[in-house]
């Protein structure tokens, strides 16, 4: 196939969607309504499942939350990685790596709205509630909302902690079972927010606790005002934030499926930023002088997963198989357009994990044939390939990624139907383990590999729903837990590059592709950085 042509006439029918969305913009009053002199319109690729990331590891919902609504005790600087004071001014670690004390912050404010007012600031009760939601399966909250923290458990912080204390209004110490790395790294992330205690027992007395994730409180940037499915989420500015606040009063999430009708609206001005430039629009973008195009190296992951709990993909052999009977260079060309690199490890070249001397499958459509046959799965067996219905970096288009895929899979005498569904009902189906393979991938929350490793692969991660492969490993396990045991990279690096050759081995998934962040805005925004680690973030972002 002349994939350079494909790229071509991607480009030119995405011009024509664009000359069409901007001429139904022109006729369409939807997006002023929630125009304001002031305030920043993000053009956003779908539907929150939820006000707090603790319950959904989607990217949409991170994205719409996590730094809007929400502050962490620690966080990363977006420059240089390193682990930085958040809710807690300052911490300190015992000797022996067990015990955490954090100093907390004062005087800071928890939202006001017009379904709470809060009578104290943040203190420690609040952390020690958010932290034992999760962790402890008896606490009156845990079970609300579902009882699903999917990147807790896929860490196992929950199990790591065997104890949290409330020492004074201002100070909180962990206990831990074991030292780990990456603890800390783990409470800077999207994941670790802090709730308000405050605002719990309000909902609880009133019998109402399921509020609490779908009419948010917390000490962010940014309060809830409201939401419109499949239109919009808005937030007013939180007056009393603790940081140094943008001028902007009013923050929208214009929810926007298409990403033709997300860059339409950025060129007419109707949205000051937008999710998920697609990379057949990149140049379209560079092109435009109102227009500002940032590019960062991303930290993720795009990948095909099978499906190891179901024959015959519980046998390496066949997954092997499969794997060799994909062109990745192929999918670069088609669906990358020059905006990614090829992944050979679930790690990308980014972080000090990586070997740069693993070697991914090669394309060998005769030697794939030959060991399917071997392992019994005779032409025209059929399996499913599910594509993910949304754009990701580590994946602009899933469906277009599969379609290649099925006919290379073809010419092995394999028989693959391709299965799609709306956002939410394809990662509850997923959950369920109903996928024969799935097109999908993983951006990381942190700069620590185990950020990787431990959601991807481990057991622990299947229940949780991020190991996509639901494979389990014992001897697996032991190399991740081995790591965790100690600090020096060096020895890290020892046992992950031995996790690296089992994965190769094994192949519970086929890595593809290490893609760029792009973040596109116009050019009278300032302050907007890409994250490296996690969702968007708004704080600082303002207009000229």
């Amino acid at each position: 196939m002349n994939y350079a042509w494909l790229a071509s006439s991607s480009v030119m029918f995405f011009s024509m969607l664009v000359t069409i969305s901007l001429t139904l913009i022109g006729c369409s009053p939807e997006t002023s309504e929630y125009q304001q002199p002031n305030g920043i319109i993000y053009c956003s690729e779908g539907n929150p499942a939820s006000f707090n990331p603790q319950l959904d590891t989607s990217g949409t919902t991170v994205d719409v939350s996590s730094h809007q609504i929400y502050d962490r005790l620690l966080d990363f600087d977006l420059v240089t990685g390193e682990i930085i004071s958040g809710l807690a001014s300052s911490w300190i670690t015992s000797v022996d790596g067990l015990t955490y004390t954090f100093q907390l912050r004062k005087d800071i404010a928890f939202h006001s709205t017009g379904y709470f007012t809060p009578t104290r600031s943040f203190d420690a009760d609040d952390v020690v509630f958010s932290f034992n939601r999760w962790r402890d399966k008896n606490h009156p909250y845990h079970d609300v909302s579902g009882g699903r923290y999917p990147y807790i458990n896929s860490v196992g912080l929950g199990d790591l902690i065997s104890d949290i204390k409330r020492i004074n209004r201002y100070r909180v110490e962990i206990t831990l079972v074991r030292p780990e790395s990456s603890f800390l790294a783990n409470l800077a992330t999207d994941f670790s927010i802090i709730l308000s205690a405050e605002y719990a027992e309000k909902l609880a007395a009133a019998g109402t606790p399921d509020l609490i994730d779908t009419h948010p409180v917390g000490t962010g940037p940014f309060k809830f005002n409201s939401f419109r499915q499949d239109r919009y989420v808005r937030f007013d500015a939180h007056p009393e934030y603790w940081r140094e606040r943008s001028t902007t009063q009013q923050l929208i999430f214009d929810i926007t499926p298409s990403s033709s009708l997300r860059l339409a609206k950025l060129m007419t001005g109707e949205c000051d930023s937008m999710a998920f430039p697609t990379h057949s629009q990149l140049d379209i973008i560079r092109k435009r002088k109102e227009l500002t195009l940032d590019e960062k190296p991303g930290l993720n992951i795009g990948f095909w997963a099978f499906n190891t709990t179901k024959p015959p993909f519980d046998k390496p052999e066949v997954r092997r198989a499969l794997a060799m009977a994909i062109d990745k260079n192929a999918l670069m060309e088609a669906i990358y357009f020059g905006s990614a690199i090829p992944a050979t490890s679930i790690i990308p070249p980014s972080s000090w994990a990586f070997q740069p001397d693993t070697r991914s499958s090669t394309f060998n459509p005769l030697a794939a044939a030959k060991l399917l046959r071997e392992n019994g799965v005779e032409e025209g067996f059929s399996m499913t390939i599910w594509a993910m219905p949304v754009e990701r970096a580590y994946n602009p288009n899933a469906m277009k990624m599969a379609e290649l895929m099925q006919r290379y899979l073809r010419n092995v005498g394999i028989d693959a139907n391709i299965v799609s569904y709306e956002w939410s009902t394809f990662r509850a189906r997923l959950n369920q383990g109903l996928h024969d393979s799935v097109l999908i991938g993983w951006s990381a929350d942190n700069g620590d590999p185990d950020n990787f490793f431990r959601p991807l692969l481990t057991c622990s991660a299947i229940a949780s729903g991020t190991n996509r492969a639901r494979w389990c490993s014992k001897e697996y396990d032991k190399l991740i837990d081995q790591a965790l045991n100690y600090t020096a990279q060096e020895d890290r690096a020892y046992f992950y590059s031995k996790a690296i050759e089992l994965i190769n081995e094994q192949m519970p998934l086929m890595p593809i592709a290490h893609a760029f962040r792009y973040q596109a805005y116009r050019d009278n925004v300032t302050g907007i950085e890409i994250n490296p680690y996690g969702g968007i973030q708004f704080r600082n972002v303002g207009k000229q």
